[in-house]
């Protein structure tokens, strides 16, 4: 009896432990409709935690353009302040009659101030400056974001062709697999006829053994490719995708596109080199900034409150200032030659990174037409291949010969279809390398 309630407590304690994990699997529900991999390019440039954590460093520099701004606010203080104090006659520098010459105890004197002050600044071109600068820091931010949610885009687009190229890996081996034990079936067949021999049905048998053994492999990739397209979206792991296309179901079509405009197109749209353009803007616009700080500004300030130790009496201070700067010691001289060498090396690394965006968009173009070509030759190579069996899968049958010839043949198509699927994921790849050297891979369909 008491090791009955134990076990029952214990398959109690073990199902409470499990419960939020099962409620958790509950709220991952599948997602809304089957993904396509524009859908996954996306997901991803919107959901993956480098994208996000980007625009978070995009909302840091919006808002230090708030407090650049602030310089050219007003700013409103107020305070209330009751105090006490006494003081030392000989400290005044002067005799007082009365007063002991070595000094004496004046007070305590106790007061009670409450004051309200406001200070505006109307004219500081170095602020001016400032605030224009923080707003190109800003956008170079914000294009630097674009391009972070670029390239989780290809990512996650990257992550759905190894999940559509592990389906079409398994299809492949699930087939062979199909023709594997086929084989077995004719040759146990042959065996039984007398026509056969028993080395037929071993070799049959064994490359059954192997072609499971990679039936086994190509199972686990595929569920690691899902966890891997999971990630590059953003999704809880334990969500569920399915994929709106198969690796065969995409597009495989000559593309004649101009080299000449895809770069000038990259130039234009690429959210990296639109980053450089701005950060060499901000450089610039802070070059400005410190040198309007030279010139003049103008300010007022007034406040007004009450003071009185018995009677509160309504004291005010007012001033307009003009500030002059005049000589600082050469430290604005040596800020401006500082931006101006960082102003430099963004303008070099900006070329540079124009050249690498055409190299990138010329590689691309090269890659997608190479992959083109060995889609045709891998498709073709399949074809035969696939006649090869047949052909020998009849010679088996009518005696003519083992099955030595359909082992061979099986093999051929077995290296026939992963490459194949290899040529069709790398031709697709190559598509997504191309939008991305363009700067548009999350326009992809």
């Amino acid at each position: 009896m008491i090791l009955r309630s134990s076990l029952l407590s214990l398959i109690y304690l073990c199902a409470s432990a499990a419960l939020p994990a099962v409620r958790a699997a509950a709220q991952d529900s599948v997602l809304a409709r089957p993904l396509t991999l524009g859908d996954a390019a996306r997901l991803g440039a919107r959901q993956s935690a480098a994208a996000i954590e980007a625009r978070a460093r995009t909302d840091q520099a919006n808002a230090r353009i708030t407090q650049s701004r602030s310089d050219l606010l007003p700013s409103v203080s107020g305070y209330v302040q009751e105090a006490g104090r006494t003081y030392n006659s000989a400290t005044f520098g002067v005799d007082f009659p009365g007063f002991d010459p070595s000094g004496s105890i004046i007070g305590p004197v106790n007061i009670f101030d409450t004051r309200g002050r406001i200070s505006e600044t109307f004219l500081d071109f170095g602020a001016i400056q400032r605030l224009r600068g923080a707003k190109s820091t800003a956008r170079a931010f914000g294009a630097t974001a674009a391009n972070e949610a670029e390239i989780s885009a290809q990512v996650a687009a990257n992550a759905y062709l190894r999940a559509q190229r592990a389906d079409a890996q398994l299809s492949a081996r699930l087939a062979d697999s199909v023709l594997a034990d086929s084989l077995v079936g004719i040759a146990n067949e042959e065996l039984k006829a007398g026509v056969g021999v028993g080395l037929d049905v071993t070799r049959a048998q064994s490359q059954l053994a192997t072609v499971r053994a990679q039936l086994i492999g190509a199972r686990n990739e595929r569920d690691r490719a899902q966890l891997d397209l999971l990630r590059a979206l953003g999704e809880p792991l334990t969500a569920r995708v399915t994929l709106a296309d198969s690796l065969n179901g995409l597009s495989v079509h000559d593309t004649t596109v101009d080299e000449a405009a895809a770069i000038d197109i990259a130039m234009h749209s690429r959210p990296d080199l639109r980053a450089a353009d701005e950060q060499l803007r901000a450089v610039e616009q802070q070059v400005t900034a410190i040198r309007a700080e030279r010139l003049p500004s103008l300010s007022a300030y007034g406040d007004y409150g009450w003071v009185g130790k018995n009677r509160l009496l309504g004291t005010y201070d007012w001033g307009v200032q003009v500030s002059v700067p005049i000589f600082d010691g050469l430290r604005r001289e040596g800020r401006i030659e500082e931006q101006k060498a960082v102003a430099n090396e963004i303008d070099v690394r900006r070329k540079d990174l124009r050249q690498q965006a055409a190299i990138e968009v010329r590689g691309a173009l090269l890659d997608l037409a190479s992959a083109r070509e060995q889609v045709d030759a891998a498709r073709e190579a399949l074809r035969l291949t696939q006649q090869e069996v047949e052909q020998a899968k009849e010679r088996f049958r009518a005696g003519v010969s083992g099955n030595a010839d359909v082992i061979t043949a099986s093999l051929s198509l077995n290296s026939a279809r992963t490459q194949a699927v290899d040529a069709l994921s790398s031709y697709q790849g190559s598509k997504v390398a191309l939008a991305r050297a363009v700067g548009s891979v999350t326009a992809l369909p």
